[in-house]
């Protein structure tokens, strides 16, 4: 059976639980329990005669024997018991919970769905991309609000494609979620490592990914999301739960890739090195912090640069306010820009998040050793939101639209790089760049091979982007062609989505402001 068609088998089932109150969340979850018991059933038999890690009386062959309300008790003591377990396991069913109201659907599911298939001797590749869609399915649900901890499949692999992971070499996600970056990074190694030794593929299952998530259900579906792609096992948990930004962890690695929660309060406050803290009830002393911020965001830039061995790897999925935030966000910038080589910035379009309201950039920068002289030279900046309009079901992102941003990149050697921008020629105009409708800066030297004044990608030196007003990196150029000209107006549903977008967005920052009022107003402010 095809990726599509179990997508397809186990999802109409889930329409028929609906009528339960079961949530899409919930029925992945329970799928999730089920499918792990019966992939352990199945690695104790011929030809791979494992020990199985599920203790006797609790296994897949105890759950197809019993029917009816005998049926209901003991998978709700199964759960219960497994979720005390430790490793793996206890990861996987820690806080279970039957969510069945009915005993003959729980049956149907284990023996008519899951029972019939043959889970272990399908590939990787197979029941990695079955359970994928079934994660996807659920962040379309909008009201179940698992959109926020799944980033568009096509971005992931567009920015995986120029990271360029290397066999040996070790990634994080410090907000992992259902662990895209992370299936990615490992799918990009094996296909071009095709004939790896036993211990390399060991080192690529248990010493090469490490994940953190917060939310325990989400971690619970990234293990094992990242077991079936053949990523963990018993002895290693590929997953923390626990507050990434809390404290670092001592780990570093060659490659962090990661898309934080969007949202501007974190649950705790942070002490940067300059001994100050703002308000929040669980105070973290982060010495390795260049400054205090309660903006979530900016923390998580600076806990990435944290985590990167020195010449280490980093790409970032960051809102528009980690770009030209003043205070704490100001500092950030500066001090990322002498102490990182950061490289590269990806102006994201609007419509691809299920966590509406945001428009977003991917910041990719390299860690390096301390120096006077400040090592970024030049910020190159890949425009695909001006002009570009794209929706979650109507027109979706592909993987092809990323296409021009990989070849410009130059992921084998991004020291060789061609803009596709020069100012208009024949004009006699100066081009400039545009900040917030400001015309500021010099441009760099025209490409008579490029684009023109249409192109997307073009460099910002050093010097260019410490003089701008906060050290502003919300930078943009092109012409916004829907202004001028009614012709190139959007489809009104993209119009419509767009403007939906910005009043969320508009409320978010209310929020912010009337959270920020509401704190000082009772003395809390620091």
């Amino acid at each position: 059976m095809n990726t599509s068609s179990i997508v397809q088998k186990l999802w109409n089932y889930c329409n028929v639980l609906r009528d339960d109150g079961m949530s899409y969340g919930d029925y992945v979850e329970q799928l999730t329990y089920l499918l792990f018991l019966k992939m352990a059933d199945e690695r104790t038999k011929a030809p791979y005669h494992q020990k199985s890690p599920v203790p006797e009386g609790y296994d897949w062959l105890s759950l197809i024997k019993k029917d009816g309300d005998e049926l209901f008790d003991h998978y709700r003591h199964t759960l219960e018991a497994l979720g005390n377990q430790k490793g793996l396991l206890g990861l996987i069913f820690n806080k279970s919970q039957n969510k069945f109201q009915d005993p003959a659907k729980l049956r149907r599911l284990i023996v008519d769905l899951i029972d019939k298939e043959s889970w272990v001797s399908m590939s990787a590749d197979v029941k990695g991309d079955a359970y994928e869609g079934l994660l996807e399915k659920n962040a379309q649900d909008t009201k179940s609000g698992a959109g926020q901890y799944f980033t568009p499949r096509p971005l992931i692999q567009a920015i995986v494609d120029v990271m360029v992971p290397k066999l040996g070499e070790t990634v994080s996600d410090p907000a992992c979620g259902t662990g895209g970056f992370l299936l990615a990074a490992h799918d990009y190694v094996v296909k071009h490592n095709p004939h790896m030794t036993k211990d390399q593929r060991k080192q690529l299952k248990e010493e090469t990914f490490k994940g953190w998530e917060l939310v325990q259900a989400t971690a619970r579906l990234c293990a094992m999301n990242m077991l079936l792609h053949g990523i963990g096992s018993q002895e290693f948990e590929p997953i923390v739960v626990s507050d990434s930004l809390a404290a670092d962890p001592g780990d570093r690695f060659d490659l962090v890739v990661t898309n934080p929660p969007f949202g501007k309060k974190s649950s705790t406050t942070i002490v940067g090195e300059d001994g100050k803290a703002s308000r929040e009830r669980d105070i973290v002393e982060r010495g390795d912090f260049w400054t205090t911020t309660s903006n979530k965001q900016l923390n998580f830039v600076q806990h990435v640069k944290t985590l990167l061995k020195q010449n280490g790897r980093a790409a970032v999925v960051v809102p528009d306010n980690v770009l030209f935030e003043g205070g704490a966000g100001e500092t950030i910038r500066r001090k990322l820009l002498h102490e990182c080589d950061v490289h590269t910035l990806l102006r994201l379009p609007t419509g691809l998040f299920y966590a509406q309201g945001v428009k977003a950039n991917v910041l990719f920068f390299d860690k390096k050793p301390a120096s006077e002289t400040p090592w970024t030279k030049k910020l190159w900046i890949y425009d695909l939101r001006t002009n570009m309009h794209f929706t979650l079901k109507t027109n979706p992102l592909k993987r092809a639209d990323l296409d021009e941003f990989v070849k410009c990149f130059k992921p084998e050697n991004r020291f060789n790089r061609t803009p596709t921008w020069c100012p208009e020629m024949d004009s006699g105009s100066e081009a400039g760049m545009t900040v917030k409708g400001k015309k500021r800066g010099n441009a760099p030297h025209p490409n008579p091979e490029g684009e023109g004044v249409n192109g997307r990608w073009r460099a910002f030196d050093y010097e260019e982007l410490i003089k701008r007003d906060k050290i502003n990196l919300d930078i943009f150029w092109l012409k916004d062609e829907s202004l001028s000209d009614s012709d190139n107006l959007p489809a009104p549903d993209v119009i419509a989505q767009e403007i939906v977008e910005d009043l969320e967005a508009a409320l978010e920052q209310f929020r912010e402001i009337l959270n920020d009022v509401d704190v000082f107003s009772k003395g809390e402010g620091l």
